[in-house]
């Protein structure tokens, strides 16, 4: 028997893309630009330092790459202008993005698929607004949502876990939890609130940080990658 579906709803990081592998590309770029540059550091003991920066400041923080000078010592940079050293950390990071922000093939062969569908498409985002809609851009998938449900959670006014950003979500689009579906990564944090507020729940499970982690529920389906997911739509909800 299939289930009646009004709406369907994404996360972004780890879900649309791999972030957890694309900021380790972007952050040894950072390092080594800097070490061209005229940083002073073993490179490892600089990749430590910038992932301790960003564990305890937050990835949204606006110095990592001075803090980690501050870390790292005077000495780090003797003989040089440390704006420049950290410049060139900056740089390197933003051409990564230019080179290495971008969709799973099967993710944007299944997002196409579904802008041909009558559901809505939206994205829920936890995160400062401008970097998620500058990842949204980036991944050149716009075309394929609805451009009324894409919902990031410092305009929304609740963040992950808080189940009220689901609800106040649905409130705005006039729709009920029992016809929408949530695809996200992290058990805690996508998965146990949609679940608490009745939607239906799928649970991508590739490589990311929070691959491991279990939450309080499971989620309905647990798929690899988008061709799972479309199978799940053709076949439990009658997707075509």
């Amino acid at each position: 028997m299939t289930k009646a579906l009004d709406a369907i709803f994404f996360d972004i990081d780890d879900t649309l893309f791999s972030t957890t592998v694309f900021a380790d590309k972007a952050r040894r770029a950072a390092v080594d630009a800097m070490t061209r540059a005229g940083l002073q550091a073993d490179r490892n003991a600089a990749m430590r330092e910038l992932d301790d920066v960003i564990a305890e400041f937050s990835s949204n923080y606006g110095g990592h790459f001075d803090k980690v000078l501050d870390r790292l010592g005077p000495e780090s940079f003797e003989g040089h202008n440390r704006a420049v050293i950290v410049a060139a950390g900056v740089v390197a990071y933003h051409a990564t993005k230019w080179r290495e922000l971008k969709v799973y093939d099967d993710v944007y062969e299944v997002l196409q698929w579904l802008a041909t569908t009558g559901l809505v498409r939206g994205i829920i985002s936890a995160g400062i607004t401008i970097k998620q809609a500058e990842k949204l851009i980036r991944l050149e998938v716009l075309e394929f949502l609805t451009p009324s449900a894409v919902f990031f959670t410092d305009q929304v006014g609740f963040s992950k876990p808080n189940p009220k950003l689901y609800r106040r979500v649905l409130q705005r689009l006039k729709l009920q939890p029992a016809r929408c579906l949530y695809v996200g990564d992290n058990p805690t944090h996508d998965i146990d609130p949609c679940n608490q507020e009745g939607w239906s729940t799928i649970r991508i499970r590739r490589s990311g940080r929070h691959s491991q982690e279990e939450g309080k529920t499971p989620a309905k389906h647990e798929i690899r990658d988008f061709f799972e997911l479309r199978k799940i739509l053709q076949d439990s909800y009658g997707i075509r």
